[in-house]
């Protein structure tokens, strides 16, 4: 984590890089709690931010995946283009990994439960022709904010879950149920240190890091600096401006410019538009974004 500075000197045209670590001490925990309770499930659900799917893998969890089935959640997809998640699904497929897609908030995520059935299938139909009904367990792990227990919920279709839109609400394991699957909710855990930065920016950029820990003007700054070279037109779009230029720091300034963020002497401020850019980001604001795309990126590869 960078230090604090004054919000109107932490940009400029030439800065240091914000580097990125959160593993707060819950994180160690919940891996141990997931460690303890593996014996206890037949499958592992992995929900994953369809924006980041690279930065959402997890390298903590390989050792969790180990002889286990795992079913993949490709969540939020209604925030990314529908090409360029195919692109992740042919990688998944390449790969032998089951996927189902969903969006958690929509209240309907039956085909998770339909996804789980058939990862088990083996199990399910050899207690069916001793003429037993078992119920399947599933663990549902995943990075911060990556909508794991508002799939839950959407599953049991009620609120059981804790929910929110900040990283560590879960923090503890949260049994439920629903058309015999049992499901062990766990608290969204990181790895110990970031050696990629991108990956950091982007966990940060969808809200799995601690904003508190954030220097958030210049996550946005770095945040815009992406973008004019990703999705050039959805800045221009979102905040009516004809030509980007080439300084990042000018557009961070026609941005705040173009919605009236001004403190005295008619200066830009930088922390209420650097707030209102992540913010939007974050809530499909600035158009169906997806951060990467699978060319050239190799799971766990971290």
């Amino acid at each position: 984590m960078v230090g604090k500075k004054n919000d109107n000197e932490i940009i400029g045209k030439k800065k240091d890089a914000m580097n990125i670590q959160w593993f707060p001490g819950h994180m160690t925990k919940a891996i141990r709690m997931m460690e303890d309770n593996l014996r206890l499930v037949d499958a592992l659900i992995y929900v994953i931010d369809a924006r980041a799917v690279y930065s959402c893998d997890n390298p903590l969890f390989n050792k969790l995946l180990q002889g286990k089935k795992v079913l993949y959640v490709f969540n939020k997809c209604d925030l990314v283009e529908k090409s360029d998640l195919d692109l992740w699904c042919k990688e998944f497929e390449k790969q032998g990994k089951p996927y189902v897609k969903a969006i958690g908030t929509s209240g309907d995520c039956s085909q998770i439960v339909a996804g789980l059935k058939r990862v088990v299938a083996d199990k399910i139909e050899k207690y069916a022709q001793k003429g037993a009904n078992i119920s399947v367990r599933a663990m549902v792990v995943g990075v911060p904010n990556s909508g794991k227990s508002t799939i839950i919920n959407a599953m049991v279709k009620k609120a059981k879950a804790v929910t929110g839109d900040r990283p560590g609400v879960t923090r503890g394991k949260q049994w439920l149920s629903i058309d015999n699957v049992d499901f062990l909710d766990t608290p969204g855990t990181l790895w110990g240190k970031f050696e990629d930065q991108k990956v950091a920016h982007h966990l940060a950029y969808i809200g799995s890091i601690r904003e508190d820990i954030l220097d958030v003007s210049e996550l946005a700054f770095d945040f815009i600096g992406e973008m004019k070279t990703l999705y050039p037109d959805s800045l221009k779009t979102r905040y009516n401006l004809d030509v980007l230029s080439e300084e990042t720091i000018d557009i961070f300034e026609q941005i705040a410019m173009s919605r009236g963020f001004k403190l005295k002497g008619n200066q830009p401020d930088y922390e209420r538009t650097a707030k209102m850019i992540i913010d939007e980001f974050r809530k499909g604001k600035l158009g169906k974004i997806m951060l990467e795309k699978p060319k050239k990126l190799v799971l766990s590869d971290k």
